[in-house]
């Protein structure tokens, strides 16, 4: 809505300064920020009074969880993604159409994740919602973004695969492109949340992302960056940079209520729907292969899980002593801090790996 003030700076110059993404986005920082820090409090205390005993615990899981972590509250993901979605509304402009095709997906992939985690909840068990139908509705919601993406793309670079390294190799994949976008888009919400299983484990690796694909929007959205550089320019992305920007700051307020010993848990709430976010924006910023890169942990998570259920199933043995493969580091004897913060660094370093490829082409 800010945005909107472009308009007056005819009259009030000063005003002028809401034109630029990285001003409103380092304000959508700010606010989300703000925002969660204000009202986290009181959201954690309104949802251990409804939950009562919390998130249920894995009983087979490491037996440590089921003493530290038994009552604590979950559907976090709510702080979070009213903070984006506040910061968002506010500071982005609010024509882009590519800002709301990334909300529908946020917002379609919260509202399964935070159906999921109150089934659990009331339920006092695991199973949630059914993996089958889960998947055909995030399906569902991935296709209708994908189709408004590629129309608002130019054919036959909308539906077309780009390589990182690469100046000119394009792949165009008519529209099996949409089945491919939407593959990444709900691989990337579940692989998300198979890494959300400690204390800060998932929050930080997506603020990571965000803030790596905060850059990367603005930078395939400016004719002359994109220029410069030699990747793809995409008009209207820049705008995504805001909304990678709402995300970092909700995240950065999270993660004081999530540090260890959390306050609360993230759930399927959040980890589902800012997988999706993520998972959009590559699709989005024609940065698809990119995010594999970027994305490296909640990749090697859900590769962890697909290796140990088809090898145990061929085999009937086990590869990881757990999986996901956090676990496997836990029944090893590693302490939950050493594994989050390992994590956090294998994900930084995957970051800069995945934004080298911005030059080196």
């Amino acid at each position: 809505m800010l945005y909107w003030l472009v308009d007056l700076s005819d009259k009030l110059s000063v005003l002028n300064v809401f034109r630029y993404i990285t001003f409103r986005t380092g304000g959508a920082v700010i606010t989300a920020l703000l925002f969660v820090f204000l009202f986290g409090q009181h959201i954690i205390d309104r949802l251990r009074l409804l939950q009562g005993k919390g998130q249920p615990i894995r009983t087979d899981g490491p037996k440590s969880h089921l003493i530290a972590k038994a009552g604590t509250p979950t559907m976090g993901g709510l702080m979070i993604l009213s903070g984006m979605l506040v910061s968002t509304l506010l500071w982005a402009n609010p024509t882009n159409p590519y800002v709301w095709v990334v909300l529908w997906v946020t917002l379609g992939f919260g509202l399964v994740g935070f159906y999921d985690d109150y089934l659990k909840v009331t339920k006092q068990s695991h199973d949630g919602f059914g993996g089958r139908i889960r998947l055909v509705i995030e399906a569902v919601i991935a296709g209708i973004a994908c189709l408004a993406l590629v129309r608002l793309g130019h054919a036959p670079f909308s539906t077309s695969l780009v390589f990182p390294f690469f100046k000119e190799l394009v792949l165009n994949l008519g529209w099996f492109f949409v089945l491919f976008a939407m593959f990444i888009i709900v691989g990337a919400g579940n692989a998300v949340n198979l890494t959300d299983g400690l204390d800060g484990l998932a929050i930080v690796p997506v603020m990571i992302a965000s803030a790596s694909f905060g850059m990367i929007s603005y930078l395939s959205g400016n004719t002359v960056f994109a220029d410069y550089l030699q990747i793809h320019y995409v008009a209207g992305t820049g705008e995504l940079s805001v909304l990678c920007g709402a995300v970092l700051g909700a995240g950065l307020g999270f993660l004081w209520f999530n540090a260890p010993p959390a306050s609360i848990f993230m759930g399927d709430t959040g980890s589902l729907a800012l997988g999706g976010m993520l998972g959009a924006v590559a699709i989005a910023t024609k940065h698809e292969i990119v995010l594999a890169v970027i994305g490296g942990l909640f990749v090697l998570e859900a590769v962890s899980v697909i290796v140990q259920v088809v090898s145990y199933k061929l085999t009937g043995r086990r590869v990881f002593k757990m999986a996901p493969i956090h676990h496997h580091f836990e029944q090893l004897g590693w302490t939950e801090p050493q594994i989050v913060i390992r994590f956090w660094i294998v994900a930084v370093v995957l970051a800069l790996a995945g934004l080298s490829t911005l030059k080196l082409r």
